[in-house]
């Protein structure tokens, strides 16, 4: 089967384990925009074959090199397929809540086929055995890390999706934020930002012992890193979504300004 949207997606995804992947769920090799670039199908044993863009076997990770920003979207969005899957099944139950999450984005970005084809591969993914630490270390390499947050906050919107973030989605989101690279605090940020409670002081990674100054430069560190304008690249709807955990951190500030009658 011929996968239209796949072929316009491949970019630094093409290889390694991420390639390899995607591949084995097809079923079939897919040839990439140059004869360089090719998805082979993997092992049905390990689920970590694929052709690197080098032209080898196995787990190798792309060179890394200026992407086009078409590029750059898709493989935004054939990371979130890979690691999503491993996300919906934490809890040892995938939820209509929590594909309907991940269309909304499909559609809004790349239409209605993309999210026909999207589903066929998640099917087959939720089937393998995704592993964590190789598939991050593919996106830690070739993605830079404004990019790997949003990523972690799209799929914390996925475990949301339900109203509620299981025990063991937590654990296993705690574990993807660290293998994609991301600091401690800034995993603990962004989980802040899905609670029912949010801790303004978790949001802006200080602690409630912080001087008023110390809490303005937070909220003026986190308004660099958070910046939608940083992600513009991967498309509208992603950085709407980033726009969303700016306004986290937006207001977070505000919440604690008022508290402590800050100026």
């Amino acid at each position: 089967m011929i996968f239209r949207f796949i072929l316009g997606a491949i970019g630094w995804a093409a290889g390694g384990f991420i390639g390899g992947i995607i591949g084995f769920a097809l079923g079939s090799a897919i040839d990439g925009a140059t004869s360089q670039k090719r998805i082979g199908s993997g092992s049905s044993d390990s689920g970590t074959g694929g052709y690197t863009t080098g032209g080898g076997y196995g787990g190798g990770y792309t060179t890394r090199r200026p992407y086009s920003t078409t590029e750059q979207r898709n493989s935004f969005l054939i990371s979130l397929l890979v690691l999503s899957t491993a996300v919906m099944k934490a809890d040892g139950k995938v939820l209509k809540s929590e594909l309907n999450y991940i269309k909304a984005f499909i559609r809004s970005n790349f239409g209605d086929d993309a999210v026909n084809e999207s589903l066929q591969i998640i099917k087959k993914l939720l089937q393998q055995n995704i592993d964590i630490p190789q598939a991050c270390a593919q996106i830690r390499v070739n993605m830079i890390s404004s990019q790997r947050l949003q990523l972690f906050h799209y799929l914390l919107g996925i475990a949301q999706a339900d109203g509620q973030v299981s025990p063991e989605e937590s654990s296993l989101l705690f574990t993807i934020g660290q293998n994609l690279g991301l600091n401690e605090k800034d995993i603990r940020s962004i989980m802040g930002m899905f609670e029912p409670e949010k801790d303004p002081y978790k949001i802006l990674e200080i602690d409630k012992t912080a001087t008023d100054e110390e809490v303005r430069k937070a909220y003026r560190r986190m308004a660099v890193k958070f910046h939608p304008d940083k992600v513009e690249s991967l498309g509208a709807d992603v950085k709407k979504a980033a726009e969303e955990k700016f306004k986290s951190v937006q207001a977070a500030y505000e919440q604690i300004k008022k508290e402590r009658g800050m100026r």
